[in-house]
């Protein structure tokens, strides 16, 4: 059969995605590097979301377990009433512009028709065996107008029952796709395929990734995380993350890979909180095979300040732009029990401030039941919890006001009369990097400025809800420490109606 064979396209140039460091550069040196130090279009691109969903479906859903063991009989997965468009239409609903699916969880069930399993919905009576969740959620999602995700783990307990997964097998060079015994695609003269290294395991990740990025249209968004499985500790599996990542970046240029990858990082904990001062500029290490992992710990209390980034020098390689991704569960567990109940709006408005407030993105996880739906509870869940964040920040205030600003980053709205303001949303132009260490936010009241804020850092996103409404006519945005030029891009004041 005739193939195209593809030579792997050149990393685009990206020269201040991540900046090298060494031992001997100096505290200021290391600082100055921080400061030239960009995000991608793509991550720029995935920052803007603010917001996103999570879906994890599977037989765990059926099961009751929150990690499958791989070899459950795949006749128990039977969502009969499915609807992806009840998903999509109370995403949208909720204000969710991006959407990722469990395509594969631990226990290496796949939601749709892969060559390379039989662990999948393939082999339930479900729609016959015809049935495809993957290609139904795809679908649905555009319909309304909502980016398409995937969450594909490395992990794969059935892969590791049938000997592939953790076999302690060389890496060598596979053609990618690898053809079975009566594929689809044999007769095709236009099929692209790529070399590449990678263990079996690996191999058949590729295989996966190779259908799932070449037969569901566009994909903004590949999710891995760094779970090894439930396996005896000398069995683990060496990942070929430099392979993967490869094969996304030719298939899907424009997707975000996130968590273990280059693109978006772990905020390090699972109640979808950001730290009080969240650096999308951290110290990294090479961990082998093209990934890059955090220098210091993942629940470490700060990452990026000055003092972090000497902290994590001896053992840095670079100094790289890995924003936060804040995930959290609207129900206690990450599939769906029914003895669970949603969050309060109140518990995800906290959440909000906490992660998209900080500069990070909210990762929300709603989990479809044993229906195929959405929970009538939490659909209005989300409903209540976008509407209570819009009357958070309902209007600001300060747009079409006289500004004023000078060449320190000190920006003062006026907004023409004595106006209360409890909330205030301010943003760096991150084009241009991180820079804002410290900040004060005043407000003219009784001929002098008095300070209604002082914090650190700002990035994407800084939102504040004051204790008490503040009413002035004039406010002042000041920085009083930076680590290069500051170019604000948003200082907003808004009202609360709650």
């Amino acid at each position: 059969m005739p193939l195209t064979r593809r030579t792997l396209p050149a990393a685009p140039a990206e020269p201040y995605f991540r900046i090298p460091v060494s031992p001997d550069d100096s505290p200021e040196r290391l600082v100055a590097k921080a400061a030239r130090v960009r995000p991608t279009e793509r991550q720029l691109a995935w920052q803007r979301l603010e917001k996103t969903a999570f879906l994890h479906f599977g037989v765990n859903t059926f099961t009751g377990l929150e990690w499958g063991t791989g070899d459950e009989d795949p006749e128990i997965f039977r969502p009969t009433g499915l609807d992806t468009d009840q998903w999509a239409r109370a995403l949208r609903d909720g204000g969710f512009r991006l959407a990722v699916l469990t395509a594969k969880h631990h226990d290496g069930f796949v939601l749709y028709q892969s060559r390379y399993t039989r662990h999948s919905v393939a082999s339930s009576s479900w729609r016959g065996g015809k049935g495809d969740v993957l290609r139904s959620f795809a679908d649905s999602m555009r319909k309304y107008g909502i980016k398409v995700g995937v969450y594909i783990s490395p992990a794969d307990e059935n892969q590791y029952l049938d000997g592939v997964y953790a076999n302690g097998s060389a890496r060598t060079a596979r053609t990618i796709p690898a053809l079975v015994d009566g594929d689809d695609r044999a007769d095709r003269t236009d099929l692209p395929t790529y070399d590449l290294d990678a263990t079996d395991y690996g191999a058949h990740m590729l295989n996966q990734l190779y259908e799932v990025l070449t037969e569901y249209g566009p994909v903004d968004e590949v999710w891995f995380d760094g779970a090894q499985g439930r396996i005896p500790p000398d069995k683990v599996e060496a990942y070929d993350w430099d392979s993967w990542y490869a094969l996304v970046r030719a298939l899907a240029p424009d997707a975000s890979i996130a968590v273990s990858g280059p693109d978006v990082r772990w905020v390090g904990n699972e109640d979808g909180m950001a730290r009080e001062n969240e650096w999308s500029v951290i110290a990294v290490k090479d961990s082998g095979n093209g990934k890059y992992d955090r220098v210091l710990p993942y629940d470490a209390a700060d990452e990026g300040s000055r003092d972090a980034l000497t902290e994590a020098q001896p053992d840095a390689a670079a100094l790289q732009w890995w924003p936060a991704e804040c995930d959290v569960s609207i129900r206690p567990g990450w599939f769906h029990h029914a003895d669970e109940q949603p969050k309060s709006v109140e518990q995800l408005t906290d959440i909000w401030y906490r992660s998209v407030g900080r500069g990070a993105v909210l990762l929300l996880n709603i989990p479809p039941d044993t229906d195929g739906l959405l929970p009538a509870a939490d659909v209005v869940r989300l409903r209540e919890f976008r509407e209570r964040t819009d009357r958070e920040l309902p209007r600001d205030l300060a747009r079409g006001a006289r500004v004023q600003e000078d060449r320190a980053g000190t920006r003062t709205v006026d907004l023409g009369r004595p106006t209360a303001v409890d909330r205030i949303r301010i943003a760096e132009d991150i084009r241009h990097g991180q820079q804002v260490e410290r900040f004060v936010v005043e407000a003219w009241a009784d001929g002098a400025w008095t300070t209604v804020a002082e914090l650190g850092t700002i990035g994407a996103a800084r939102i504040l809800a004051l204790p008490e409404p503040v009413t002035a006519r004039r406010w002042r945005l000041r920085i009083t420490q930076a680590r290069s030029a500051v170019r604000i891009k948003e200082f907003g004041l808004y009202k609360a109606q709650v």
